[in-house]
């Protein structure tokens, strides 16, 4: 509470002092100074030393202080100096913003200590030109309608300038515009504002914006300037007609155009604005109700669309007008006139018409021959009504225009049934449009048969095997032709062609099916007769003339093991013995016997092997299983038996094999007789015991000496011819280092080449002779290392039967 009392107290003393202070230096002297604003920092006002009568010591030792009554320090003494100076700039239209006197003053106290002392200093701020004249909006806006009269006035806002005197505003001066001008006005108070005058009538639809600079001038030296933006909006008066962007329009639309589609939109301008400018669109009452019907126009954006689908071959060419009026209120209105052309489309397939067809013809049909004629059509006009008819290349027929738009289907190949019975033929018609189309019709023609094509056969040679001993009437097999023909011309018939074999018509022996080819064995075939037929079979069709043609067969009788086989050698009676008699003495690996067996059948059938049937001792014989020779294996013993019995089996290679067998009952002897034996190339034993044998050996290698000498001589001197040797036994020589010669009556070829191989595997020559005036042979076997072997019969060593 004593605080409060104390700060009050306080406040009325100082404000006390200040009012003693004033009255007091309106009493006192003032001194004066002046200095225009915005001076720099550190400028000399003014030397106080010198203008209050002090020394600069003065200044120091007395503390004189500077008190600035505006309460911010704008100046600031130099003790040292005693000069007054600028402490910060000064802003005159700051520190005096009123503009009610030009002067502005700022007022001070020196104080002077030791005593108190207080000098009162009056500055004087004076202005310079530092402020550009200003206007109240940077923008000013006015709206001026377009029927205004030239001559009419418009206020705009005057320029400010902080600046006084000279320094303010003193003129405006307005942007060129041959529309607008200003007249300067002086307030009361000397200031100067402007007011715009309309010099020219405007038009909105010419220029509907103004844009003008208006600047205001102050009176400094140099002067300064300021400026704002006028803006003059022209106001809209309906004084203009809606007017479309051309006064006709020719618009190509294509037929079948989509409904909804756009057909042009039209654009009708209007300058004014507003409701002035907002147009509404319609169909004049020169539009047909066909038109309004085909096509919708919209009020508003002045589409027009189809309505309805239009056509090319209905309705070609559409006339219509159309009013554009706009909304204000003495309304206005605009005028065009459209021709829609509807532009063919190609829509229409072409067409195509049979106007004759021959559904059949013979195959035979000659080139060039008309089979149909046709006609095409179509509705587009242009290159979409062009048509092009064709067909497929691969076909033997050909297109020809006979007239327009008629054709005649013509062959132009010849045709052949049998390749192709029936031909789908598609006639195609194009048109020439983008994209083409195009139609086709499909007729079907049919060849007729003629008989051009003869029988074939699948192959030119028939190989039949057939099996001997057959069944008469047996089936052999299925001879049949093909002929490509149809019905009559393809009904065949065979038939054997005939020929004789051994006075035996083909007939006679094989009989065919005519109808179906199967051919049939008559007889029953022997192999060992008749071995293969050849003959020929003729397939004949039944057409008008008829074709034949005929294939050769070739029937092979196959064998069957059907003879057994026959023992010619040893030769023995009917189910008799043969006997032979040997010398005990007899060397190893003589020849005792040869059996020799003959087969009828084929040369598989015939193969003879030999085998013992029955041996009375299996260590004294060998049997050789192919060419039947029998020898010795060991020299006889004291403990051999006289008498031996061998049993020989000659048997076939047939299936099952078929057999015959001869008995040998063989008779050893001490002395040495007329043997059937050879004597082995290689013997070469001496035995003392047996030396009576030598001697026996000797003698009868004289005789055989002198036997070959008569037979040299005898065949020198070429007697008569030698007659057939009648019937005998084989003849058998011994002698040293030569083989027996065996021969035989052969009438068989496979027994001959089975004996020619057995012969020559011992390396003996095989010769056959034919026998005078028969069919048979005489076959001999001669050893290769003699020229010819003695028998006991003859010159030459054979065996006749």
């Amino acid at each position: 509470m004593d605080s409060d009392l104390n700060a009050l107290s306080w406040r009325r003393y100082v404000s006390l002092l200040f009012l003693l202070s004033a009255v007091c230096r309106s009493a006192l002297a003032v001194t004066h100074y002046s200095v225009p604003e915005e001076m720099e920092v550190g400028s000399v006002v003014a030397n106080l030393a010198t203008d209050l009568g002090l020394d600069v010591q003065t200044f120091i030792k007395r503390n004189v202080r500077l008190d600035v009554i505006a309460n911010k320090k704008y100046l600031a003494i130099n003790k040292d100096r005693g000069e007054l100076y600028i402490q910060e700039k000064i802003d005159r239209e700051h520190l005096c913003p009123l503009k009610t006197s030009t002067t502005c003053f700022l007022k001070l106290e020196v104080i002077v200590e030791n005593p108190v002392r207080i000098f009162y200093i009056e500055l004087e701020i004076t202005d310079i030109n530092d402020n550009n004249p200003q206007f109240r909006r940077d923008t000013i806006n006015l709206d001026i309608t377009e029927s205004t009269s030239a001559g009419e006035r418009f206020s705009v806002s005057n320029a400010v300038d902080s600046d006084v005197g000279s320094n303010s505003v003193k003129t405006y001066y307005l942007s060129k515009n041959e529309h607008f001008d200003i007249e300067i006005q002086s307030g009361r108070d000397g200031s100067k504002f402007a007011d715009l005058i309309l010099k020219k009538a405007l038009d909105r639809e010419t220029q509907a914006v103004h844009n003008l600079i208006l600047t205001a001038v102050d009176g400094g030296v140099p002067p300064r300037s300021g400026t704002a933006s006028i803006m003059v909006r022209v106001l809209d008066a309906n004084d203009n007609a809606p007017k479309f962007d051309k006064d006709s329009y020719t618009i190509n639309l294509t037929e079948n155009a989509p409904i909804g589609s756009l057909v042009v939109k039209l654009n009708a301008t209007d300058l004014d604005e507003g409701s002035n400018a907002e147009l509404v669109y319609s169909f004049s009452l020169y539009t047909s109700e066909k038109t309004q019907k085909t096509f919708s126009l919209n009020p508003d954006s002045g589409e027009i669309r189809v309505k309805e689908m239009v056509n090319y071959e209905d309705f070609r060419i559409y006339d219509m007008e159309v009013i554009a009026s706009d909304k204000g209120t003495h309304p206005l209105s605009g005028q065009c006139k459209l021709s829609v052309l509807i532009t063919d489309m190609n829509d229409n397939h072409p067409e195509i018409s049979i106007k004759s067809f021959q559904s059949t013809v013979k195959e035979d049909v000659a080139v060039n021959t008309v089979i149909a004629v046709v006609s095409v059509s179509d509705k587009d006009s242009g290159e979409n009504g062009q048509v092009d008819i064709h067909i497929s290349a691969d076909l033997p027929f050909a297109l020809k225009e006979s007239s327009d738009n008629y054709y005649e289907l013509l062959v132009s190949e010849p045709l052949d049934r049998e390749k192709l019975p029936e031909y789908d033929i598609t006639i195609t018609v194009t048109d020439r449009g983008n994209p083409p189309l195009s139609d086709n019709e499909t007729i079907t023609l049919e060849l007729l048969d003629v008989n051009d094509n003869v029988p074939q056969f699948p192959q030119t040679f028939y190989t039949i095997p057939v099996m001997e001993n057959n069944a008469p009437g047996a089936s052999l097999s299925s001879i049949t032709a093909v002929d490509p023909d149809l019905h009559e011309n393809q009904y065949l018939v065979y038939f054997i062609i005939e020929k004789e074999i051994a006075n035996t018509s083909m007939s006679m022996l094989f009989s065919i099916n005519p109808e179906n080819g199967n051919l049939y064995a008559l007889k029953t075939f022997d192999y060992e007769i008749e071995k293969d037929f050849l003959f020929h079979i003729e397939a004949r069709d039944s057409g008008v003339p008829p074709l034949s043609s005929n294939v050769t067969v070739h029937i092979i009788i196959m064998d069957q093991n059907d003879n057994t086989p026959l023992i010619v050698s040893p030769w023995r009676a009917q189910g008799s013995e043969v006997k032979e008699t040997i010398p005990r003495s007899t060397d190893k690996g003589t020849l005792i016997a040869k059996v020799i067996a003959i087969d009828s059948d084929s040369v598989h059938n015939s193969r003879i092997t030999y085998q013992f049937l029955q041996n009375t001792d299996a260590t004294l014989f060998s049997l050789d299983q192919y060419n039947g020779e029998i020898r010795t294996m060991r020299m006889f013993s004291y403990r051999d038996s006289r008498d031996q019995r061998l049993v020989v089996i000659a048997k076939d290679n047939g299936e099952p094999a078929l057999s015959a067998t001869v008995t040998i009952k063989l008779s050893t002897v001490e002395t040495a007789l007329k043997t059937y034996t050879e004597v082995p190339l290689e013997y070469d034993i001496f035995s003392d015991l047996n030396l009576y044998l030598v001697i026996g050996l000797g003698s009868v290698s004289f005789l055989l000496l002198i036997t070959i000498l008569v037979t040299i001589v005898l065949k020198c001197q070429k007697a008569k011819p030698s007659k057939a040797a009648p019937p005998s036994r084989n003849s058998v020589i011994s002698e040293r280092n030569s083989t027996i010669a065996d021969s035989t009556l052969v009438s068989n070829d496979a027994y001959w080449y089975s004996l020619f191989l057995a012969e020559t595997r011992k390396g003996k020559l095989v010769v056959r002779q034919p026998v005078p005036k028969g069919a048979r042979y005489i076959v001999s076997s001669i050893p290769r290392s003699t020229g010819l072997t003695e028998t006991s019969d003859s010159a030459a060593s054979t065996l006749q039967i």
